[in-house]
């Protein structure tokens, strides 16, 4: 199950999104928004980042205009690790990695194909383990000391 949800400028990218997810049978609840009204992200990115937190989803997509502000939010809750994501390398590399559990995308820097080609790497990369697996233990340290 994928949490997915944007603002207001990242709206019309969802939509084409939750269409790609729905051709591949794919899971998601949407969390918002629901039109291209003025939201304030931060609200957007607790609602998918608690959702992906809790376990209740496995992953997460957020959407605004560059990705930035939602990447940003979402970060702030213990074991969240979203990454920013303009290509299908950083999607690779950000899963890879990086065991990413929530993707951003900026709406504004992509074309839908674009984001449909990201989306699709991110789902598809497995996290390798080994080395990195020590580096996400260091970062969960680093959360715990860090994160009162």
């Amino acid at each position: 199950m994928i949490a997915i949800g944007s603002d207001h400028g990242g709206y019309k990218l969802k939509e084409e999104i939750k269409k790609y997810l729905d051709e591949k049978e794919i899971q998601y609840k949407d969390l918002g928004c629901i039109s291209e009204e003025r939201v304030d992200y931060p609200n957007i990115a607790k609602e998918v980042a608690k959702q992906v937190q809790s376990g209740d989803c496995e992953q997460g997509i957020l959407i605004c205009r560059s990705g930035i502000g939602m990447c940003i939010a979402a970060n702030k809750f213990k074991g969240i690790r979203c990454t920013l994501c303009h290509d299908e390398f950083t999607a690779k590399y950000s899963k890879l990695h990086n065991n990413g559990n929530i993707l951003a995308i900026g709406a504004d820097a992509v074309t839908v194909n674009e984001a449909i080609c990201i989306l699709r790497m991110w789902i598809a990369t497995e996290f390798e383990g080994g080395r990195h697996e020590e580096r996400i233990k260091i970062i969960d340290e680093i959360e715990k000391e860090n994160m009162k």
